[in-house]
């Protein structure tokens, strides 16, 4: 079992930043990605950022170049770095440990927290 622990939410003005932060703590794997993910009101969920556990990140359309994702392996904890936000960017963003096993992939949820972006 994975535990996932997200803080560092809260409201900010358009145009601030914010750093997200995700404590992983349990039994890891051998081979899985760290990400975020984001629901916003009235909208499904949607992929912010994944880095693998060998530092390669991806990010969504609506937040390249305006988010970055890194990780500490030593802490065992994933960072989104969140610059230039946007009233668009309020939601719910919720950490994910993905885990690629011999029988295929397991997902692990942290609770989320809350980014509002608001004047």
């Amino acid at each position: 079992q994975v535990q996932l622990v997200e803080s560092g939410g809260g409201l900010v003005q358009p145009g601030g930043s914010l750093r997200l932060s995700c404590a992983a703590s349990g039994s890891f794997f051998s081979r899985y990605t760290m990400g975020w993910y984001r629901q916003g009101p009235g909208k499904e969920r949607e992929l912010v950022a994944t880095i693998s556990n060998g530092g390669s990140a991806s990010y969504g359309d609506a937040v390249k170049d305006r988010f970055t994702i890194s990780r500490d392996n030593a802490r065992n904890t994933v960072y989104l770095q969140m610059t230039s936000l946007k009233p668009e960017d309020t939601a719910v963003y919720s950490c994910n440990y993905r885990a690629s096993t011999s029988l295929g992939t397991r997902d692990y949820w942290g609770k989320g927290t809350l980014v509002t972006v608001s004047s």
